[in-house]
């Protein structure tokens, strides 16, 4: 077995591609500020310095691993160099710690401390000028930009380029001057960026925040004229405990609902359920139109940055787009179109709060299309972190909380509807609903688990009789653009396509606790969610009695003019989209309203 010595301990070679790998599987935190272990290697921090004997001092982010080599990772000379590097880092980057955002959780911050860097040698600011004073954009609904901030460690202009394919952000100038901006120094709302977050999920610093609204809903919790509904998303309930020391994928849904109620909550609902409703309606629509074999493949429309990424550079697919809302839009219409009337008030009245994974969903939010007598469905829309943070503010001990049941008539999902939080749970949850029509049988399984996964694109066949069922699911919004040439040049058919923007789909949200790029928490946020459905007593959305009760109540059956009304929408090309034209917008948008 081929080896190599770390500080004099022997370390088994299995595949490592690099020797930070190697060192890390020592056990040994080797630091990094610019390295991902999801994107390409980029090299500029130099905070990873190693020794290699009868080599020098080397990169380890980018040095692959030879038999025989000893490494040393932590010399004096070493000690100096990673001193002087954050030195330098540390002379660029504007150090207001104690007032931004990220103090506690910037990687940065945590290493200055760990190697005791407290008092710079150097000025900061390129020639002793200050980098203070650059322009703050906050012009998006997602994200607030830094650039005051900014280590130049590319992570940001990496993970928009290679995983969503996007590019908004790049490097500009040279030298001293260099700086990671947007196409002309434009504000990011004037991009094309899609508000997934994923930038403000990678930067180690405060350069890249999730835009916060808490003050916005402290501000409606506080008001007595204010009946405030507040709505859970799936992947809520096994990320939040992270923030306060519990494992990745422990559901904590009944700590969440008593915490929300000591906030001042009125109602507390369960999204999952509005995932069931997506799965009724999203079925009936994808049956139509597989037996009609028009508008094929379906795509999914549950997220956000997906729909915006279609309506910039492949407004031809909006065809194909399901007309479903999203489970989020899909909640917040029924609440204000009929709950606030059985509360007996106005729509403006009641202010619904969505607690989600997702930056994507402050965007989705504030679309024209979402209101309801004048009043937004969703009033405002904070992440898994800003709820921490309100959790904290409140001085509430979250672990000690007792476990509390949701409100009526919003509170009992099924497992189907528990697994919309993962990559590959829409479609097992349209499965469990499709299969039984298809079949003229009940399901054998409610598991479909070859839609189960973590690659990035992965496909199933389904048989049902003399039909067969095509399955896409896809998760990061390069790997949806490959799909897409593939399906345009006839080399791949689909029935159905699942697209999320993240990766491994909500459970990776920009919203969730930071997890620097460790797949493995995602995993088990993945995990818990599949437990969640497990341990349902009931895991078909069909056979949910709340759902069949709000049908009767509201909504007629799935497909019904009234649901249409309620639950679906239609989307609209975007001016400065790649492909196509403003000409065909209409031609687009009518077809597409009209399914």
């Amino acid at each position: 077995m081929s080896w190599v010595l770390v500080n004099g301990e022997r370390v088994a070679l299995n595949g490592e591609k690099s020797l930070l790998d190697v060192v890390r599987k020592a056990g040994i935190d080797l630091p990094t500020l610019c390295y991902h272990p999801e994107l390409s290697v980029y090299g500029a921090c130099r905070l990873c310095l190693v020794e290699v004997k009868g080599w020098g001092i080397v990169a380890a982010c980018h040095t692959p691993p030879q038999e025989g080599m000893a490494i040393e990772t932590n010399t004096g000379e070493l000690r100096r160099l990673r001193k002087i590097a954050l030195e330098l880092i540390l002379a660029r980057h504007d150090r207001e710690c104690t007032s931004c955002s990220r103090s506690g959780t910037c990687r940065l911050q945590e290493l200055a401390e760990r190697f005791q860097v407290h008092q710079p040698r150097f000025k900061n600011g390129a020639n002793g000028q200050s980098h203070r004073g650059r322009s703050i954009d906050a012009s998006g609904p997602a994200l607030v930009r830094d650039p005051n901030k900014c280590i130049l460690c590319g992570e940001c202009v990496r993970i928009c380029s290679e995983w969503q394919g996007i590019g908004v952000l790049s490097f500009s100038q040279r030298g001293s001057h260099m700086s990671v901006s947007t196409a002309f120094d434009l504000p990011i709302s004037e991009t094309e960026c899609v508000n997934c977050g994923q930038c403000a999920a990678v930067c180690p610093t405060g350069a890249l925040v999730v835009k916060s609204h808490i003050d916005h809903v402290w501000e409606a919790l506080h008001d007595p004229e204010k009946i405030v509904c507040v709505q859970i998303a799936p992947a809520v309930r096994v990320s939040i405990g992270e923030e306060f020391g519990l494992p990745p994928g422990d559901s904590t849904i009944g700590r969440l609902s008593a915490a929300l109620r000591r906030l001042g909550a009125d109602h507390i609902f369960d999204t999952s359920l509005a995932a069931d409703l997506t799965v009724l309606e999203e079925t009936s629509e994808f049956l139509k139109r597989f037996d009609a074999g028009e508008r094929l493949p379906l795509f999914t429309s549950c997220c956000p940055a997906w729909v915006k990424y279609a309506e910039q550079f492949y407004p031809e697919y909006l065809v194909n787009l399901s007309t479903c809302r999203s489970p989020q839009q899909m909640l917040g219409s029924l609440v204000k179109r009929y709950y606030s009337g059985e509360l007996g008030v106005s729509p403006k009245q009641v202010v619904m709060i969505s607690i989600m994974p997702c930056t994507a969903k402050k965007f989705e939010a504030q679309r024209p299309e979402f209101t309801t007598g004048g009043a937004p469905d969703v009033d405002f829309v904070i992440t898994t972190q800003e709820l921490a943070d309100m959790i904290r503010e409140q001085g509430l001990d979250y672990t000690a909380l007792p476990e509390e049941p949701l409100d009526e008539p919003f509170a009992k999902p099924t497992g189907a509807g528990i697994i919309f939080g993962v990559t590959g749970g829409v479609s097992e949850a349209v499965l469990r609903r499709a299969y039984e029509v298809l079949a003229s049988e009940p399901a054998h399984a409610v598991e479909f688990t070859e839609v189960r996964g973590f690659d990035g694109l992965r496909s199933c066949e389904l048989s049902f009789g003399d039909r067969t069922l095509r399955l896409g699911v896809v998760h990061g919004l390069s790997n949806a653009a490959a799909l897409l040439k593939e399906i345009q040049a006839g080399t791949v058919h689909y029935d159905m396509v699942e697209v999320m923007a993240c990766p491994g789909g909500c459970v990776g949200g920009a919203g969730q606790p930071l997890t620097r790029g460790d797949g493995r928490v995602r995993r088990r946020r993945g995990a818990g969610l599949y437990q969640g459905d497990s341990e349902q007593e009931v895991r078909r959305a069909q056979e949910n009695p709340a759902v069949t009760a709000l049908y009767q109540r509201w909504l007629g059956e799935p497909g019904s003019a009234e649901a249409h009304d309620a639950l679906h929408t239609a989307y609209t090309p975007r001016r400065g989209n790649r492909s196509g034209d403003d000409g065909a917008c209409a031609e687009v948008s009518s077809a597409h309203t009209a399914d």
